[in-house]
């Protein structure tokens, strides 16, 4: 067996445990950030806050709160849509969250293709 197989040219056996050692510490964080993002809730309104829609990190909505005055029989198209609206207004504060959170931890790193 060669001298040194199985270890990167130019790089000491310290330096790259300790490199390891970070991307573990990272991926662990960044575990604990994904738990913690989705019991997260986040609530938006629409039609001027009549319909208002409580999502999780998850993108499960938890609850939805449609003001009476609201339900017009005449115009259901109207309710249907600010409710969708309400709905993709929480999912999307969800998403910016989480977005911003894993920037913030990897420093703007695109980690997306590793897994982590």
């Amino acid at each position: 067996m060669a001298k040194g197989y199985g270890r990167m040219p130019g790089m000491g056996g310290g330096m790259n445990m300790n490199m390891i050692k970070q991307a573990q510490k990272m991926q662990q964080d960044m575990l604990r950030m994904q738990q913690e993002l989705q019991e997260k809730e986040y609530s938006a309104a629409s039609g001027g806050g009549v319909v208002t829609a409580t999502v999780s990190g998850k993108h499960e909505l938890k609850n939805l709160v449609i003001d009476p005055e609201a339900v017009d029989p005449e115009d259901v198209e109207m309710l249907q849509d600010m409710i969708v609206a309400a709905v993709n207004e929480a999912m999307r504060a969800a998403d910016t969250d989480a977005a911003n959170t894993m920037q913030s931890l990897t420093g703007g790193l695109n980690l997306g293709g590793l897994g982590l």
